[in-house]
């Protein structure tokens, strides 16, 4: 028995001997062989499998079975091996030896046997030394060690294309099972795996890669939908199209091109292939749109559909409404302007669709060309028409209109009375009440008052005033008109070009001759010369010595 002092010294030192004892480690675990274990060992080593078998046979356990049974498979002995198998109920062991009883020599069973212990490299080196490296490629392949089926293939293999090509994939397999896509694609190109070479290169995001694959591609191959549908996930839709068109999918190239808003390409592809769906589409998706109130959506969608004067009518609707509010007259300008822009784009595209007879001279052929535009656009209905004649008078209106007030504040005042004086044909756009008053205030100021007096009678004409502001308006004429004659004061004059006759130099056209005047878009002045500037983008016009100063249009802004 142990003292009180040797329990406590125990108790003392077991914890660090073998830690601690609620959570032990496989290094506190200790493997120790019964006696019959090691006597059946010791008799299979020193005497032999007959005595060892009668030993077990009067000292039965399951263990002591397996041991016999591994003895004798390393002694080839399967006839007893068989017998220990089936004593500790060991069914693939069984298999194993029926196995080994249909193989034909004894090196081969002995290789088999290795491999059934575990020891690979030996049952390998026998396969070999056998040249047998079918066998040893196939014992890797049941591994799945497939970096040395590889060398065994090129070594001993005759080059077998189909078993390499089925390795390399197997290897690219491992690697994408770890998500090392990169090297996955190494093998995989070795192993034409072109299905998984496409996925790696998706999982990279990788998709410069993934587009010149693309183009290694034949036609109407089976994988160019599925990289076409790759790239309309992430948003490629020029990449997107060319795999759908390549693949023979023009239906799919077009819904993609909708679906990711790029209706300028889904039109061009629809006219290209015959593809009759798209405008009506178009046309419910721009309603959609105005449900909404997106006005800017809706041209905006229809700009990138190339249906410009669809997208212009609707930006001279909004300018309309802009222009109805009285408060931001610029707001209305702008909008105008990128209306007539628009129709300027359509005239553009009218001419590159064109398809004029084939000429020689290059001037010809843009001559031809630009007839075949103009005759196409003469096959659009009245109201197209109609926004297309007039594209620019919107803009006109309200440019006019700043400018004179511009020049008014600057204490231009003949200047802008000739400017003011334009807006006597644009009061279908602006409101008259502003367009007349702003036009008889700047010829009060210089004593045109022939000129004033048509525009007080033309205020107090209107329906739109109550009769308030009407006698107001009356009230203002009758002070101005009874110390001023209604006639014109000023002695600035001009000729006419077309009769010769002299006209006040705000005309905007000759009694005379009935000839209308172009107006410069810089200061207002009229275009009686024949020498002039004229922009490249609206085509309108002004003086040399005026637009000079000027790096951008002044009218629609555009670089000179």
């Amino acid at each position: 028995m142990c003292s009180v002092r040797g329990k406590s010294i125990l108790k003392s030192i077991l914890p660090a001997l073998l830690g601690d004892p609620d959570n032990p480690t496989k290094e506190n675990i200790v493997e120790m062989e019964t006696k019959s274990l090691r006597d059946s060992r010791d008799l299979l080593e020193k005497v032999g499998i007959d005595d060892a078998y009668q030993f077990i046979l009067d000292n039965p356990h399951p263990r002591l079975w397996r041991l016999l049974a591994e003895a004798a498979l390393e002694r080839l002995d399967l006839e007893v091996a068989e017998k220990a198998f089936v004593r500790c109920q060991d069914y693939q062991g069984i298999k194993f030896v029926k196995k080994m009883a249909k193989l034909d020599t004894e090196t081969i069973k002995s290789a088999e046997v290795a491999a059934y212990f575990q020891r690979y490299d030996e049952a390998e080196k026998m396969y070999l030394d056998m040249d047998r490296w079918d066998l040893a490629v196939d014992l890797r392949m049941k591994l799945g060690d497939w970096f040395r089926v590889v060398q065994l293939v090129k070594w001993g293999g005759g080059g077998d294309d189909v078993l390499l090509e089925k390795a390399w994939n197997a290897i690219g397999d491992y690697y994408c099972d770890r998500q090392k896509w990169s090297n996955a694609i190494q093998y995989y190109v070795e192993g034409r795996n072109e299905d998984r070479i496409a996925e790696c290169y998706y999982m990279l995001e990788d998709y410069d890669g993934l587009e010149k694959f693309l183009e290694q591609l034949p036609d109407n191959h089976k994988l160019l939908k599925k990289i076409g549908e790759m790239f309309a996930s992430i948003g490629m839709c020029e990449q997107a199209v060319s795999a759908f068109i390549k693949a023979n999918e023009m239906k799919s190239a077009v819904d993609s091109c909708i679906t990711l808003n790029q209706w300028d390409l889904a039109v061009k592809l629809a006219k290209q292939y015959k593809y009759v769906e798209i405008d009506g589409l178009l046309a419910k998706y721009a309603s959609h749109l105005m449900e909404k109130n997106h006005i800017l959506d809706a041209i905006e969608l229809y700009r990138k559909a190339n249906h410009f004067v669809d997208a212009a009518k609707l930006l001279f609707k909004l300018a309309k409404d802009v222009a109805q509010s009285r408060t931001n007259p610029m707001c209305a300008k702008k909008l105008y302007v990128l209306g007539g822009l628009l129709i300027e784009n359509y005239h553009d595209l009218m001419k590159e669709t064109a398809t004029p007879s084939p000429a020689k001279n290059t001037k010809k052929t843009e001559t031809s060309s630009a007839l075949a535009g103009l005759l196409e656009e003469d096959q659009i209905n009245s109201v197209d028409s109609m926004v297309i004649d007039n594209a620019w008078r919107g803009a006109e209106a309200f440019h006019f209109y700043l400018l004179a007030q511009r020049q008014l504040y600057e204490g231009r005042s003949d200047a802008a009375l000739r400017t003011a004086m334009q807006l006597r044909d644009y009061d279908d756009i602006i409101n008259p009440i502003d367009a007349h008053s702003l036009l008889a205030l700047v010829a009060c100021a210089n004593k045109a008052f022939s000129v004033c007096s048509k525009s007080f009678i033309k205020l107090e004409s209107l329906e739109s005033l109550t009769d308030e502001v009407k006698q107001q308006y009356e009230d203002l004429s009758l002070e101005i008109f009874t110390r001023h004659s209604p006639k014109d004061g000023r002695s600035n004059m001009m000729e006419c070009t077309t009769c010769g006759s002299t006209i006040p130099d705000w005309s905007v056209a000759c009694p005379s001759c009935d000839s209308k005047f172009s107006a410069c878009i810089v200061s207002g002045k009229t275009l009686m010369e024949y020498q002039f500037w004229m922009c490249g983008v609206c085509k309108h016009r002004a003086y040399e010595e005026e637009i000079s100063s000027y790096s951008n249009c002044p009218f629609c802004h555009s670089p000179l």
